[in-house]
């Protein structure tokens, strides 16, 4: 699992991060969700080795991300769009990629093929919309099909039919028992998908748990995130007995 505590990233006096804890399952997909500039992808930079913390600890299965060998066989990340040179083609990324962590060249035609990119391999990347762009970071992260997924705005840039591609793709790698973590700052990307909600505002955790914890006595999901995420949201989660706290 994904186990996140007492996490704290500061720049200089400004603190980013702020005792930011949770966990994600094998099994269920978990939304981070919170307004853009909450901490999101700070927590995610830590979590994947990218940054470090001023202090807390991230680990994946006990373990921090910088401590696996072939990390790629254990999870699979996008952060901000597929991160490859506009120059070369879908296929020579994943190509790439795949090499650096002896992972067989047969899965690239397995995951160009998963995410609906068969037809557009050898194009070169820079003339990718957003959304084809989107699939080929999700194809990336797949390759070495990994136990757990930790994808930032996976959805962005993409049209209807790819929501609905990505919101069943989140699902099934779940039922399969993987560890889903899933960032967004729209609740209505994630209502429908998450088992499990984080919302983070202004760094801090300011409500976590199952759809009903975090709605608590709001009329929706979304009217809860809007609430949870003002300026004078406190922090609730679920508490030991069900209840709130």
């Amino acid at each position: 699992m994904i186990e996140v505590s007492h996490l704290v990233k500061r720049h200089g006096h400004r603190t980013v991060v702020d005792d930011v804890s949770f966990t994600a399952l094998p099994g269920r997909v978990t939304g981070l969700l919170g307004p853009n500039g909450a901490g999101k992808s700070s927590t995610l930079r830590i979590l994947l080795g990218l940054d470090r913390a001023t202090s807390g600890v991230a680990t994946i299965d006990g373990s921090p991300y910088r401590s696996l060998s072939r990390p790629l066989l254990s999870v699979g990340a996008m952060l901000g769009g597929p991160g490859a040179h506009a120059g070369r083609t879908a296929r020579a990324h994943l190509t790439w990629v795949a090499q650096s962590n002896a992972i067989p060249e047969r899965r690239v035609d397995e995951v160009l093929e998963y995410t609906g990119l068969r037809d557009a391999a050898r194009r070169r990347i820079g003339g990718f919309s957003l959304g084809m762009g989107q699939r080929l970071g999700i194809a990336a992260a797949l390759l070495g099909d990994p136990r757990v997924l930790v994808l930032d705005e996976p959805t962005n840039g993409l049209d209807p039919d790819g929501i609905r591609w990505t919101r069943r793709l989140l699902r099934s790698l779940a039922d399969e028992g993987k560890v889903v973590l899933v960032s967004s700052h729209l609740m209505t990307e994630r209502e429908d998908t998450a088992d499990d909600f984080v919302v983070i505002a202004r760094g801090r955790v300011v409500a976590s748990g199952a759809a009903a914890d975090v709605t608590g006595s709001h009329r929706t999901l979304e009217d809860a995130f809007f609430a949870l995420t003002d300026e004078g949201a406190d922090f609730r989660s679920t508490g030991p007995d069900g209840g709130t706290r």
